[in-house]
């Protein structure tokens, strides 16, 4: 994983993004621009990790996105190891938090991710929605489809959760 910084071209004025590997991209990430703080999106939350925030166009009751401040593309990107495990485990915990907050009394929570190609953006995001949903229809954008479209936080979780070590 790596942080996008946003920079510019001397030369044609032009935005990249340079990693933190020093290496350019000329693909823009709104989502880094939101960490860095450079937006008018509302913080619901943030701490050294994650960000959380309204989604642009809500799909339910409540829906917000909880992406961490490292800029990891998506699912994808992530790795069976111990800090991608935490990682992905704090996002959820966030995620709980803020809609036991903001829709104690919504009829259900769902947690989840956008599996390529079914992402939006290609910056880790996950859903977070006190349904009911609203439209109705869009509750198909939520619903896991096996090894395709949206995941379960949990099932995510469990697909990270490192190996336990072999003695020697």
């Amino acid at each position: 994983m790596s942080f996008c910084f946003g920079a510019f071209r001397a030369r044609n004025s032009k935005p990249i993004k340079q990693t933190m590997d020093g290496q350019d991209s000329s693909d823009y990430c709104i989502f880094c621009d939101i960490v860095r703080g450079t937006t008018s999106t509302t913080i619901l939350y943030s701490d050294d990790k994650v960000v959380a925030f309204p989604d642009i166009n809500p799909s339910a009751f409540r829906h917000y996105l909880v992406i961490p401040v490292e800029h990891a593309p998506t699912v994808n990107s992530l790795d069976r190891i111990p800090e991608h495990y935490e990682l992905v485990d704090h996002m959820l915990k966030v995620g709980k938090d803020l809609l036991s907050r903001d829709a104690p009394n919504s009829v259900e929570h769902r947690f989840g991710f956008h599996q390529p190609p079914f992402n939006s953006i290609n910056h880790l995001h996950l859903h977070c929605l006190a349904l009911p949903f609203i439209p109705a229809w869009r509750q198909v954008k939520y619903t896991p489809l096996g090894r395709i479209g949206f995941i379960d936080a949990n099932n995510m979780l469990e697909k990270l959760k490192p190996r336990p070590a072999f003695p020697l």
